[in-house]
């Protein structure tokens, strides 16, 4: 569900104050208010592109991975 458009929808539609509205999403007035101004149609944050700290093992777990499946239930290795 799109936050964004929920919030708009109780506000001018439904006419759900802002303090109802920021009990039922947790969010601040603030940032209702801010939603409710902006011409934006859904609230987009920038998430920078790092690498993972996997990366450098993954092809040598993808093999492990092929090579359990392979095996029968009790022969596989567990979580442990």
């Amino acid at each position: 569900m799109e936050l964004l458009s929920v919030i708009r929808r109780w506000h001018h539609r439904d006419r759900i104050p802002i303090r109802e509205i920021e009990r039922r999403t947790g969010l601040s007035r603030n940032t209702i208010r801010k939603y409710l101004r902006s011409d934006a149609v859904e609230v987009r944050f920038k998430v920078p592109q790092r690498p993972s700290r996997l990366d450098p093992f993954a092809d040598k777990l993808s093999e492990w991975l092929r090579v359990e499946a392979g095996k029968g239930r009790k022969g596989r290795r567990t979580v442990r």
